[in-house]
């Protein structure tokens, strides 16, 4: 019989700055390791101070209560005879650094900082940290006089070393090391390191999980090796969702993945498996061993525990955990579940009672009812399941009194509590919207108030004409762009101010105390193109779906009709998409791929080349002349790419106020982090445009003699 090994990666809902509630979870993901039989728990990313400190990390007592909270951890008695790897911020002589604090029996072995910080997209850690850049070097920490009094120890070594147990290897890879060309592991395995950890602060994309699937897998393919990936999951007070999906692999082969989304705050990923298939991969590998025996030597760090055991004498008999195909969602379950974990997290931290949402009889505001339906599913399925976290959260939410016994069983019912929806209709608007909203309220169980909003808008319209003597008109009736363009705008934005109002009193109107989050529905391809009014409904508390095409919001719906049972969704799929802010005649409709001068299909291909392709005006029209070649002219074509980018540049400013949305899509305009342009564009692109203009003419000419030679 082999050597058999029972390893622990973890995924928890961690919370920044949130320390007693990260150590307690830090602490349960220890006491399921060890109960499910494993000598080594791995944790996540920057796991005791939460990831998404941000600029607290320039703070000295962020460092101080991370160090408070290790000595908690250190002097535990659920933390002996176990070897626990925690995240955690540390100060090296003056230098702040991302690092693994390793420990073993009131001892610390190694201090790892991180030696590639992931600097793009939504990352900024180099804002805060340093890179860890001696290689194989490791150096003397003075532990500070709370970690002393408990270890007994004054110095550990700092740096890149790695962990020798008494019968196996571990060598540290953190998050961003891995999607590196020259990643440590490749090195680490030349030198014997037989076990990989990585600890994470990966957050969820679009159809993302492939890549970072494929890339752990291939981490021990080549040359093999266990790898053990862990994660945090949930909304820890940004516009992100971490994803979990805690891995154990061995030699290539998945033995264990732990779920994507989930309310779960703490999820204990175990497998099992014989270190000696390991250990015969790499023996018959000519090629590998001759390369490792000239491989640098990593400084190792002894730590007196064996991880694997021995049947024979331990009498410790586990069965191998199975090889198992790796598990995806689909892009439809994706738009399911991750904006609906995140919004349930957001809506417990905050302890707000509930959500608000003008439900406009449209497609977005649809999607964004039938996220929070989902989230509500997830809760009930949650409490099903004895989330005793979970049930207490939503006793709290639902307005429940500290003794209830309370527990949501049904969505429908439960959204009845916590959600509240409001059709804000003027002379504008149309039968067929007012009663999509009232239809899909009455399915998903939401609180629904129907009201109308001429006297309001009128009001506005009087106090204009009082001051100036003039009353604007409708483009339809007369007016001018700029009249109407008023007219729309007035409607939009006195929906904000009334949605904060309804939101701060409904639940006072239902004689509970506190008050609703709003929430927007503005999809990211009108956000590209600022297709929405600024201050209007798009300005909101948290918006769910600003991160998602109107393509993929589409499909999430005819999803949704059939997998929750929704029938009402079909008429929102049929209908048109409209603002319904000028007046409707037997001749005239507003719509908005009419107003916007493109196609939805066309928005999501040049977000794409814009933000993805990293195309400027003039790269994108150079593209998509092989793209669209044979159904456009090379002038089509330069018009409305030139069409597109007047668009963006002269909207560019509203997305300096769109409230946080859920960060999903990879082409997200989003002006906090993800997206950083100027927002105020020359929307001339004078050199730009010439150039198109340009390479169009030369294109047509091209054409035109080759159509005579043929």
């Amino acid at each position: 019989m082999g050597h058999y090994i029972t390893l622990a990666t973890c995924v928890l809902n961690q919370w920044a700055l949130d320390f007693q509630g990260n150590y307690e979870r830090i602490l349960e993901s220890i006491r399921l390791a060890k109960e499910g039989g494993a000598r080594y728990r791995l944790g996540p990313e920057l796991e005791i101070t939460g990831y998404g400190c941000n600029d607290h990390f320039y703070e000295g007592d962020t460092y101080l209560h991370s160090w408070e909270v290790l000595a908690k951890l250190l002097a535990a008695d659920v933390c002996q005879d176990m070897l626990i790897d925690v995240g955690m911020p540390v100060a090296h002589k003056n230098v702040k650094y991302n690092c693994r604090v390793i420990f073993l029996n009131k001892k610390v072995l190694l201090i790892r900082p991180k030696m590639f910080l992931a600097n793009d997209g939504n990352y900024r850690e180099m804002r805060w940290f340093a890179a860890w850049q001696k290689l194989r070097t490791v150096e003397d920490f003075y532990l500070p006089r709370i970690i002393s009094e408990i270890t007994k120890q004054h110095t550990v070594p700092f740096g890149d070393g790695v962990i020798s147990a008494r019968d196996t290897v571990l060598g540290t890879e953190m998050c961003e090391e891995l999607f590196t060309p020259d990643s440590p592991h490749i090195h680490q395995a030349l030198d014997g390191v037989e076990i990989f950890t990585n600890s994470s602060g990966s957050h969820h994309e679009f159809r993302k999980l492939d890549t970072r699937i494929d890339l752990i897998r291939g981490a021990t393919r080549k040359s093999g090796g266990i790898y053990l990936y862990a994660n945090q999951q949930g909304c820890d007070g940004e516009r992100v969702y971490y994803d979990g999906v805690g891995l154990i692999v061995m030699n290539g082969e998945i033995l264990a993945q732990g779920t994507q989304f989930s309310l779960k705050d703490v999820e204990v990923v175990i497998a099992t498996m014989d270190i000696e298939e390991v250990r015969s991969r790499r023996g018959d590998q000519p090629s590998r061993t001759a390369q490792a025996v000239i491989a640098p030597t990593y400084p190792r760090v002894f730590a007196d525990i064996a991880l694997t055991y021995d049947a024979f004498k331990d009498g410790h008999i586990s069965p191998p955990s199975e090889p198992r195909a790796p598990f995806y969602h689909s892009p439809e379950e994706e738009i399911r579940y991750g904006p609906a974990c995140w919004l349930w997290d957001y809506l417990r931290r905050s302890k707000s009672g509930g959500f608000f949402l003008p439900l406009s009889g449209g497609l977005d505001s649809c999607c964004t009812a039938v996220i929070v339906y989902s989230m509500c599913d997830l809760v009930c399925k949650a409490a099903k399941n004895g989330e005793k976290q979970v049930i207490a959260d939503a006793r709290r939410v639902a307005g429940e009194v500290a003794d209830s016994s309370y527990v949501p069983t049904d969505p429908k019912e439960f959204s009845g509590r916590i959600f509240h929806t409001c059709y804000m209709g003027t002379e504008n608007s149309s039968k067929d919207t007012r009663a999509r909203a009232k239809h899909l309220a009455e399915w998903i169980g939401s609180c629904h108030v129907d009201i109308n909003m001429d006297s309001i808008v009128s009001a506005f319209l009087s106090v204009f004409q009082m001051a100036t003597g003039k009353m604007p008109v409708y483009k339809i009736r007369g007016g001018t762009e700029t009249e109407n363009l008023a007219l729309q705008n007035i409607q939009a934005r006195s929906r904000m101010v009334l949605a904060y109002m309804f939101a701060q009193l409904l639940l006072w109107i239902r004689g509970r105390a506190g008050a609703l989050l709003v929430l927007g529905s503005a999809n990211v391809d009108e956000t590209l193109r600022g297709y929405f009014t600024k201050y209007d409904c798009s300005s909101a508390d948290v918006n769910p779906i600003g991160g998602i095409s109107k393509i993929d919001l589409r499909k999430f719906v005819a999803y949704s009709r059939t997998e929750l049972g929704l029938d009402i969704l079909q008429e929102f799929l049929d209908a048109m998409p409209t603002a319904e802010l000028e007046p409707i005649t037997k001749d005239y409709v507003q719509g908005d791929e009419v107003d916007m001068k493109m196609t939805y299909e066309e928005l999501s291909i040049y977000g794409t080349l814009r933000k993805v392709a990293k195309c400027g005006p003039f790269g994108m029209f150079s593209k998509l002349l092989h793209t669209w070649g044979h159904i456009l002219s090379p002038t089509d074509i330069a018009d409305k790419v030139k069409s597109f980018f007047f668009y963006y540049a002269i909207n560019r400013h509203k997305t300096t106020i769109l409230p946080p949305s859920y960060h999903m899509s990879p082409y997200s305009p989003d002006d906090n982090r993800f997206d950083l342009r100027p927002f105020l564009y020359n929307s001339s692109w004078t050199w730009q445009f010439r150039r198109i203009d340009e390479g169009a003419q030369a294109v047509t000419k091209l054409k035109t003699v080759g159509d005579k030679c043929n």
